[in-house]
């Protein structure tokens, strides 16, 4: 029997104690749950310690805890403590009540049936105390268990923080290293093993070292679950159970000094020594000093210090370790993630690199499928190109045909009707030009000689065309059609023609080509500045004439100072508009455009479009003439022109390459015309501007200040006192020195010395009669004339 604390009874069964070294196995059962007999937790403890421990063990009991019986019922319904009742009534009442728990017991009984395997009896034994799992380890201290099977329910933390941890962590906890503890959940077996050096001692030697002061407060037991923690869980554990030892020992330090006193209403010799716990014992020596039984055994209260001190030390030390090998595994655990993140790191830029590789050959493929169908689309095109160029150009020819017959057509009734310039016959032409004399001809171009002549009391020059192939007389009536409606003050006027023999008739300008002039050819003078500056004018409005003829414009195709003529008067007009090209096909803008084959002209003053694109208009003139205007301000040669015109006036060097025989350039308009030619000879046609609305306008305002510079120059003109002859009282032409020392006319000097032998001036008697030409008075009268002729040809302005 227990005391009144405790007590305990063999129920059934009650067979021999295990031997020494036989696996002595307890499962806890509860009672009723609802309905059933018997709860789920301990129904699987009872199932897991049949299928493992039952078959091994040499001892199988199953154990159920009731509340200590302290009171018995009346039967007016109030309860009486039991020291005030009988003790025969007492036992007979427990023995009833216990009779009744005895139900509990038979489900688990069942269930034990069912193994075939087992060694022993199963024994059941009921437990009457009020604390359930001091009841069991009271149980386990003096019966020496070596397994303990217990069922349980899963619970959270706030189940824990409400209800505290409950009867099987609580023995989990305070269980002595001798007894192997058995947690069986729904779904995990928590178990707390035997340590192997205490289980190896004999359990008999271990019970009789253990005093009956009651089971320890703060025993901290070591336990092993089967499910694996995290690492980080593990090195928080050990630093706790680290801390919680060390504290351990302070408080057996501090407890171990102070005497405990014995149970209230018992005596010592009351006490059942085999009841009363100790707590585990961990040191093998105070062990073995018992067994031997010295003549002074030690305090009980010295005992269980002892044993707990050099428990703490031994778990304290177990905790390093581990503590250790946590962080061991931690740091080995650290070293391999950060090796599979570098390999991460460099597959992660292997597979950046390999989709970067992917695109870059997708986007070429890309691009060279997309060069692919073009080079198809150009094979096609190609392939249909010459069709399509055989089927135009036989309606080109078609066309042509066309043209030419009507253009015959009119040919001919014009030379039979038109009466709009004067016929010769080819004997006038022979008279005029002393059959065709040598001495005659003043020039020689690619369809023939000129001559000098006069008809009908006009000066004329008369061009002769070779008209042996049909290609020249082609031409030729293209000339007698086209020219005979030209007038316009700036382009050579044709006086006549004899169409039987091919000849034109010009009219006749003495001052020659403005090639000689600028290159000073048959002893031709520079020309001023404001001379040429109204040339380049002059011909701009010639050119625009042409180019605004009705109903078609004609393109010169050939425009070259050498084409450019200059009457007495330094009038300026455009020549050999017989090699113009009469354009017929109008383009899209409104510009003229003529495809030939040959073009007539200089290679320097053709557009460098027509060498492209075989196509002329009017603004391939327009490129002729910035290059003649470019030579009338430097007298250089057309080659590479352009390019020393724009660096000069880039770098602001103009005047080092005007035309070092013309003083008096002024510079702001001498660079503006220079301007105006480096547009007008612009590389491509369409950068060129237009010639009557943006270059004629320039050109007029540069003439008017021209003209205007020079009338108040022309104040300054005055002939000198020593230009005139002292005896006609007019300038002089042929001055001679005579005896006197004064400068004559020529011809007055000689007749008056026919009938004088004194001086016209000093009326003395000259020494002699021999005359000497004064040259430099010649020469700066003919200068003084040439100034006030070009001054005087600049006067009038006309477009």
């Amino acid at each position: 029997m227990l005391t009144q604390e405790g007590r305990e009874m063999s129920v059934g069964g009650g067979g021999p104690k295990a031997e020494e070294g036989e696996l002595f196995v307890v499962v806890a059962v509860k009672g009723i749950t609802g309905d059933k007999l018997g709860g789920t937790g301990s129904r699987r403890a009872v199932r897991w310690a049949v299928d493992n421990l039952l078959p091994k063990a040499g001892r199988f009991v199953m154990i159920h805890i009731i509340p200590a019986i302290t009171t018995i019922p009346t039967p007016s319904g109030k309860r009486l403590p039991l020291e005030e009742v009988d003790e025969r009534l007492v036992e007979m009442y427990v023995r009833d009540v216990k009779q009744e728990f005895q139900t509990v017991f038979v489900p688990f009984l069942k269930m034990c049936k069912t193994s075939s395997s087992a060694k022993c009896e199963v024994e059941t034994l009921l437990l009457e105390y009020d604390d359930p799992a001091k009841a069991l380890l009271r149980f386990i201290y003096k019966s020496g268990v070596n397994s303990l099977v217990m069922g349980s329910f899963k619970s959270n933390i706030f189940t824990r923080r409400i209800k505290g941890p409950g009867v099987p962590l609580t023995v989990l906890r305070y269980a002595p290293e001798t007894c192997e503890v058995n947690i069986v959940y729904k779904d995990r077996i928590t178990t707390k093993p035997m340590e192997p050096l205490i289980n190896a001692v004999p359990r008999k030697s271990l019970i009789a070292a253990m005093t009956a002061r009651g089971f320890p407060k703060d025993g901290v037991a070591s336990f092993h679950t089967v499910q694996p923690q995290m690492l980080s869980d593990r090195r928080e554990s050990l630093e706790v159970r680290t801390r919680s030892a060390s504290a351990r020992l302070e408080a057996l330090s501090s407890d171990s000094s102070q005497p405990k006193t014995p149970q209230s209403g018992k005596t010592a010799s009351e006490i059942d020594p085999e009841i009363v716990t100790t707590e585990p014992q961990s040191s093998l020596e105070n062990i073995v000093r018992e067994q031997r039984g010295s003549d002074s055994p030690p305090s009980p209260k010295k005992v269980e210090t002892e044993v707990e001190v050099e428990h703490l030390k031994k778990e304290l030390e177990n905790t390093v370790v581990r503590y250790k090998q946590a962080c061991e595994e931690l740091l080995s655990t650290h070293n391999k993630v950060q090796v599979l993140l570098s390999e991460c790191s460099k597959d992660v830029t292997e597979v950046n690199n390999a989709v970067e590789k992917k695109e870059l050959h997708r986007e070429t493929a890309a691009l060279e499928k997309e060069q692919h169908m073009k080079a198809v689309k150009e094979v096609e095109e190609a392939k249909a190109l010459p069709e399509r160029e055989f089927s135009q150009r036989q309606m080109a020819e078609t066309n042509a045909s066309k043209t030419y017959l009507e253009k015959e057509k009119v040919i001919d009734q014009l030379l039979e009707t038109d009466h709009r310039y004067k016929k010769y016959t080819i004997g006038e032409i022979v008279t005029a030009t002393d059959g065709f004399s040598p001495e005659k001809a003043i020039g020689e171009g690619g369809y023939g000689k000129v001559y000098r002549c006069s008809l009908d009391n006009t000066p004329a020059a008369v061009k002769v065309v070779q008209l042996e192939t049909s290609e020249k007389k082609q031409e030729f009536l293209k000339e007698v059609e086209f020219l005979s409606q030209l007038q316009h003050p700036h382009v050579v006027r044709l006086l006549g023609a004899c169409p039987e023999n091919g000849c034109l008739v010009y009219e006749y300008l003495e001052n020659g080509s403005l090639e000689e002039y600028i290159f000073h050819q048959n002893n031709k003078p520079s020309l001023p500045w404001f001379i040429r500056f109204k040339v380049i004018f002059e011909v701009a409005c010639g050119l625009a004439f042409l180019h605004s003829s009705k109903p078609e414009p004609i393109v010169h195709c050939n425009l070259k100072p050498r084409n450019i003529l200059l009457n007495r008067n330094y009038v300026s007009k455009i020549a050999n508009v017989s090699l113009a090209k009469l354009v017929t096909d109008v383009s899209l803008d409104n510009v003229m455009m003529y495809k030939h084959s040959v073009l007539a002209g200089t290679l320097h003053y053709i557009d460098p479009d027509y060498h492209q694109t075989g196509m002329i208009g009017p603004n391939s003139d327009l490129y002729a003439f910035g290059i003649t205007i470019l030579q009338l301000l430097t007298a250089r040669q057309p080659s590479g022109l352009v390019h020393a015109v724009e660096n000069a006036v880039k770098k602001g060097t103009l005047t080092e390459i005007l035309d070092k025989s013309v003083t008096g350039w002024p510079l702001t308009e001498t660079e503006e015309l220079a301007r105006t030619g480096l547009k007008c000879a612009e590389f491509r046609c369409q950068d060129r501007p237009d010639l009557r609305e943006e270059v004629i306008p320039v050109l007029k305002r540069l003439v008017e200040t021209a003209n205007s510079i020079v009338k108040k120059e022309q104040s300054n003109l005055r002939a000198r006192s020593h230009y005139f002859c002292p005896i006609l009282r007019e300038i002089m032409e042929e001055p001679e020195i005579a005896a006197d020392g004064f400068t004559y006319e020529k011809k007055a000097i000689l007749a008056w010395l026919e009938k004088h032998n004194i001086s016209p001036v000093t009326r003395k008697k000259l020494d002699h009669y021999k005359l000497t030409p004064n040259d430099t008075l010649r020469s700066a009268i003919h200068d003084w004339k040439s100034r006030v002729r070009f001054s005087n040809a600049i006067v009038n302005i006309t477009c």
